[in-house]
């Protein structure tokens, strides 16, 4: 199974051509189908491209085949059903975060899609434009060669896969002129004409349903930061909600911006959790896809996974410019939304980030926000495809920084947090300091500095788990931003 499967990657050029070619001429047969019965001729075909399929593409008939535009590589194979490029969690091998004996389905997607167009791995741009679409699981074993021949072929689609391309974002300005921005939107917008640097900070909600020690956290960060992420259930582990610890902060008068993951919901609980946070005057949305259960409280979970993040961006953007549903259906009155994704240069498939992060961005994304950076050699490579790509004009590129209190927690961070790399030399470096707390913020200052001086980085983004004091500390001493006090006395 795995040799053909391999075999397939190999000869993935070849193979899309007899794919396409085979999608053609699909729909010529629908007189024969309509003669024999749809139903019986399905039965007959079905089991046959079921057996094919799943011996050269590890096919799970979901019956929404994205094949052509995957690099004919299945992304039901990939343990988060991700349909439009890979997660942020990827292993420094190539392997699934999931299933760490497996290669990332997205890593064989870009080697199939480099043969698939003729270029060599260096000098190839993935081709990934195209959104897939979410799937629609009343198709579930059912067979996508009989949809194919049973449409009209007036109506029908030289690809057999069911894309759909979205609209470019376009660039920094309010989506809707007639509506007031917030002030994250404004920061961005700020980013844009003058340079001014963004500044946000992540803090996990409590473990209580007592606010106090929630604002007593983000209060330390008033005056010093654009805008206060709230994680939403990060490493799979339970904490309040992060629509309810967002709404809490709004009606303190911080800026919040609601993390909402696609691993606990689906997309009619997604799209209502999003209403419920604007009507609770939360406008920005962080669209992730999300970690994996076993790492977290309950391993025994099932996970969800309906949308990835680049569909609940679509949807969601769907709801904000055009006030509906993903089903189609008006709502009563639009929210006001500004929505953001993240991406992780540091990480495999590192020719393909690029790609992903320009799929976030048409779907709707107008801010971006980074994995930890400490690998300064790889952020710089990143940035100068996204300057390439006119991306940065598109979306503020908002960095993750962050410090710890040790070598033993970076190398904790490390080996446990998926999606982070941190380089050798930084962790011997804080291991050999008489101080490692201290050595670990001048880290992150140094690390903060060098961001300001790449072109297209809008900002940085400060994260250390219940190390608010630390994260404070750092924006004043960066001279990110003044503290209010210091700022009165000047």
């Amino acid at each position: 199974m795995r040799a053909l499967r391999d075999w397939s990657l190999r000869h993935a050029r070849g193979l899309a051509r007899v794919y396409a070619a085979a999608a053609r001429l699909a729909p010529w047969l629908a007189p024969l189908a309509r003669r024999v019965g749809v139903a019986r001729f399905g039965r007959w075909l079905t089991p046959a491209e079921r057996a094919a399929k799943s011996l050269f593409f590890g096919c799970q008939m979901c019956g929404d085949c994205a094949l052509s535009v995957t690099g004919m590589a299945c992304p039901m194979a990939c343990g988060k059903q991700m349909r439009n490029g890979p997660c942020g969690g990827v292993r420094a091998n190539g392997h699934c975060e999931l299933r760490p004996e497996q290669r990332c389905t997205w890593v064989e997607a870009g080697e199939g899609d480099v043969r698939m167009q003729g270029g060599a791995r260096g000098e190839h741009r993935p081709s990934w434009r195209e959104r897939v679409a979410p799937l629609d699981r009343r198709r579930a074993g059912q067979s996508n060669w009989i949809r194919l021949i049973s449409v009209d072929q007036a109506k029908h689609a030289a690809a057999p896969d069911k894309v759909q391309t979205g609209a470019a974002a376009g660039p920094l300005e309010p989506m809707d002129p007639v509506r007031p921005s917030g002030p994250l939107e404004q920061a961005c917008q700020e980013w844009q004409r003058s340079g001014r640097f963004i500044v946000t900070v992540e803090i996990a909600p409590p473990d209580s349903p007592d606010p106090a020690a929630l604002l007593q956290r983000a209060d330390r960060f008033a005056g010093l930061v654009d805008a206060i992420n709230i994680t939403d259930g990060a490493g799979a582990n339970c904490h309040m909600s992060s629509v309810a610890a967002a709404s809490v902060l709004a009606a303190a008068g911080h800026t919040p911006v609601c993390q909402v993951g696609c691993r606990d919901r689906n997309r009619i609980a997604l799209q209502g959790d999003v209403l419920g946070a604007a009507a609770l005057g939360v406008r920005n949305v962080l669209c992730l896809t999300g970690d994996d259960v076993s790492q977290g409280d309950h391993p025994e979970a099932k996970p969800v996974f309906d949308l990835d993040a680049v569909n609940l961006l679509h949807i969601l953007r769907g709801m904000s410019e055009r006030g509906e549903y993903a089903s189609g259906r008006k709502l009563e009155q639009a929210p006001r939304l500004f929505l953001g994704a993240t991406a992780n240069p540091f990480v495999p498939p590192y020719a393909d980030r690029v790609a992903n992060l320009e799929r976030k961005i048409d779907a709707g994304a107008r801010f971006i926000q980074t994995q930890f950076c400490f690998d300064l050699g790889l952020i710089e490579d990143f940035m100068r495809e996204v300057r390439a790509r006119g991306l940065h004009e598109r979306a503020a590129i908002i960095v993750g920084v962050g410090t710890l209190a040790s070598a033993k927690a970076l190398r904790w961070m490390a080996e446990h947090v998926p999606g982070v790399h941190v380089p050798q030399a930084v962790t011997e470096r804080i291991a050999a300091a008489a101080d490692q707390k201290a050595e670990g913020r001048r880290v992150a200052i140094e690390t903060i500095h060098a961001l300001r001086r790449i072109e297209g980085v809008a900002g940085v983004h400060l994260m250390g788990h219940k190390n608010e004091a630390a994260l404070a500390q750092i924006i004043a001493e960066s001279g990110l931003r003044q503290a209010p006090q210091a700022a009165a006395v000047a």
